[in-house]
C-alpha cells in the first residue's frame, strides 16, 4: 500500500528553498535585528544601508506579512496541488516563525508540508 518517495529536481530546488528562506530569515535576524546595537545605529542621523532592509523586517512582522504570506501560499499550493508554492510556503511559514507571526505561520507552513509530502508520495495527485 505505501509508495515508495522519489527525490525528483522539483523537490530538491524546494528544499533549496526552504533552507535559503528559513535559514537566511534567521541568520538576518541574529546579525541585524537582536544585536541593541543596531537600534542605535539605525537611529543615527546617517543610518548604515543595513536599516533599510532592517525597518522592512520589522514593518512586515508588525503587520503580520510573514504569516500572512506563508498562509496565502500555502493555501494555493493546496488548492492549485503545486509544489513550488507549497514549498514557499513552508520557507516563509519558517520565517513567520522566526519573525513571531507563528499563528498564521504554521498553519500555511503545514498546508505546504502536507502539499509537498502528498505530491512526493503520490497519494495528492494534480488535477489535469
Amino acid at each position: 500500500m505505501s509508495k515508495s518517495f522519489r527525490w525528483s529536481v522539483e523537490d530538491w530546488m524546494s528544499l533549496w528553498m526552504v533552507a535559503v528562506l528559513g535559514g537566511g530569515a534567521y541568520a538576518f535576524r541574529l546579525l541585524a535585528i537582536v544585536p541593541r546595537a543596531t537600534v542605535g545605529m539605525c537611529a543615527a542621523a546617517s543610518a548604515p544601508a543595513i536599516c533599510v532592509p532592517r525597518q522592512a523586517v520589522l514593518t512586515l512582522q508588525y503587520y503580520q506579512g510573514f504569516g500572512w504570506a506563508a498562509l496565502a501560499l500555502g493555501l494555493a499550493g493546496f488548492f492549485l496541488a503545486k509544489r513550488i508554492p507549497a514549498a514557499l510556503a513552508l520557507g516563509i511559514g519558517i520565517a513567520a516563525v522566526v519573525n513571531y507571526n507563528a499563528t498564521t505561520g504554521i498553519i500555511g507552513a503545514a498546508f505546504g508540508l502536507v502539499t509537498w509530502l502528498g505530491l512526493a508520495t503520490g497519494r495528492y495527485a494534480p488535477k489535469a
